[in-house]
């Protein structure tokens, strides 16, 4: 990303320079898939990848939105005093909801603003680049504003427009794991009390490689919401029988009375994945902490197997990149990331083996699905935060 071409384009749209930067990264989940609404564990991690707002404050109400990734929408325009859903362009939502929620939460933002965002995030491929979106316009409007939001406050609220503004029933791990997020540490998170710890993921002789299907999947029209649907029906089957607030309650030698509970094979299969990827999230916890990235790795291959049989959310595409990673030399552990049904698979790799993970796994997926899948190599970063626009203009 040149954050200097950013410069220029903005002034190139608005005829005039940016005085603030902003930047949210996106992230990728380590281990602990579909847990997160389920009050379970993550452990996801900030990436180095994310979404680039330049601003310029203004002295009237007008809101001026525009994208470098979709330069033809132009320059969407709003008021403060009318932050109404756009139903034709559906990007702009996510920043003007929002504003729209701290406005209706009492947090004064009596200013409008020109905004140019440009994320190199592949849009749809299970990276978070809607939340990330989400956490840029979150921290711009704090700091524009001088709001005294806590970040966590500002995670929620912007869980909240994913889930009341945008309609997509999601969980809070993409905000958290964006807003949260820490150079060079991975974030444990219980989603139900909101209790985080880090752990250090020294990758001394390793890499993360980001294996994208290039099968686009968008949240809301896929079976996302199916699949927490059947969640909800199996707590509440259980709930007859013991008392547990969510399925990340529940226990894995707990598994055999809840299979005869829910007489649901279905749902017991939802339930299963639930249970024993909470149990992978705590052991990975505890053997990243220790530096047995080995052990983290056997997790990462279960994880994947589970959300293949169990959770029903990988399909061929991810199915193809993570199960052939998983037979290469050097891979320690692959597995899909993300809410599935297209998007990412995620391998750690050892450094001197990425180059032709990154050719075998090209070959074999264009072989076996038609079409070519892209890969990245992500470095851990930090989240959500204000950069400084000389030191970004500096190292480009």
């Amino acid at each position: 990303m040149n954050v200097y071409d950013l410069k220029q384009s903005f002034i190139s749209i608005f005829n005039e320079s940016p005085e603030r930067l902003f930047f949210a990264p996106g992230r990728i989940n380590l281990i602990g898939e579909h847990t997160d609404y389920n009050g379970g564990k993550v452990f996801p991690l900030a990436i180095t990848y994310g979404t680039y707002a330049y601003v310029k404050q203004r002295n009237d109400k007008k809101i001026r939105l525009a994208s470098k990734n979709f330069p033809q929408t132009g320059i969407i325009t709003a008021s403060l005093d009318e932050l109404e859903k756009n139903t034709e362009i559906e990007w702009v939502n996510y920043p003007l909801g929002v504003i729209h929620f701290l406005k209706e939460s009492g947090y004064k933002i009596n200013q409008g603003f020109d905004v140019l965002f440009e994320g190199n995030i592949p849009n749809g491929a299970g990276l978070s680049s809607s939340a990330s979106i989400e956490m840029a316009a979150g921290v711009m409007a704090k700091g524009l504003a001088g709001l005294t939001i806590s970040q966590v406050e500002l995670i929620k609220l912007c869980q909240r427009v994913e889930n009341e503004f945008i309609g997509v029933n999601s969980g809070i791990m993409d905000q958290f794991a964006i807003g949260m997020g820490k150079q060079g540490q991975a974030l444990w998170l219980d989603c139900d009390t909101l209790k985080f710890e880090y752990a250090p993921i020294e990758l001394k002789y390793e890499k993360i490689v980001i294996m994208n299907t290039n099968k686009r999947r968008e949240l809301a029209s896929s079976k996302y919401n199916e699949r927490r649907a059947e969640c909800e029906r199996a707590l509440e089957m259980i709930q007859n029988h013991v008392e547990v607030e969510s399925l990340g309650e529940l226990s894995v030698d707990q598994l055999s009375e809840v299979e005869v509970w829910l007489d649901d094979s279905l749902l017991y299969k939802r339930v299963k994945h639930v249970v024993t990827e909470n149990e992978r999230t705590k052991q990975a916890y505890v053997s990243l902490k220790a530096g047995d990235l080995d052990h983290v790795g056997q997790l990462m291959n279960a994880s994947h197997q589970s959300l293949k049989v169990d959770y029903e959310v990988t399909g061929e595409e991810l199915d193809t990149l993570a199960e052939f990673a998983q037979t290469q030399p050097g891979v320690i552990g692959a597995r899909m990331t993300g809410a599935g049904f297209g998007g990412c698979a995620i391998a750690i790799v050892k450094t001197d083996n990425v180059d032709d993970l990154i050719k075998n796994t090209r070959s074999h997926y264009q072989d076996r699905i038609g079409y070519g899948p892209d890969f990245y190599v992500a470095s851990v970063g930090d989240g959500a935060k204000e950069i400084s626009i000389k030191g970004a203009e500096q190292t480009g």
